[in-house]
């Protein structure tokens, strides 16, 4: 379900990750449209980290999302940001919140983490409902906080701790 990125997923990260549907529910760092190109870079980056950090989320025959974590910095080096996104033909299928079980346990194993977050945008309730399912509980809503494809919106914050 989930294993390294392998150079050899770009073509197919690629046509799935070019779609609005997802698009609009991450950062605007993730590309719009999204190419071949843009998996390349995406891959190499995630392979060149050290520790290894961004997974491909796979079926037995082709990676079909990813997810990942990015180390806070500074008085938040114990805790990490959750990120992640899912082919739209995957959905509700239960395959993400498992997904996110498995990598947090992984993060709070190997990496000495206290704590786990993700901010989802309050626009996508799928996305808080799968971080319930994977045990993190929510914090709290952060008003006005991003402004994402012409509109200020609001984000929930969700949390895992190491000891809960």
């Amino acid at each position: 379900m989930i294993r390294s990125w392998e150079k050899e997923d770009a073509p197919v990260i690629a046509r799935y990750a070019n779609n609005r549907n997802i698009w609009i529910n991450l950062r605007d760092r993730f590309p719009h449209p999204y190419s071949v190109e843009n998996a390349n870079e995406f891959i190499a980056n995630a392979l060149a980290k050290e520790p290894e950090t961004f997974f491909a989320i796979a079926s037995l025959k082709e990676a079909i999302g990813s997810i990942g974590f990015t180390f806070g910095q500074d008085v938040h080096r114990y805790t990490a940001e959750l990120g992640y996104w899912l082919a739209e033909p995957y959905w509700n299928q239960g395959i993400m919140s498992e997904a996110i079980q498995i990598l947090t346990e992984y993060a709070f194993e190997i990496h000495d983490l206290n704590r786990i977050y993700a901010e989802p945008y309050a626009t996508n309730p799928t996305s808080a409902k799968v971080l319930e399912k994977a045990g993190f509980l929510y914090e709290g809503r952060l008003k006005a906080n991003v402004h994402k494809d012409g509109r200020v919106l609001d984000q929930f914050i969700y949390a895992k701790t190491k000891n809960t």
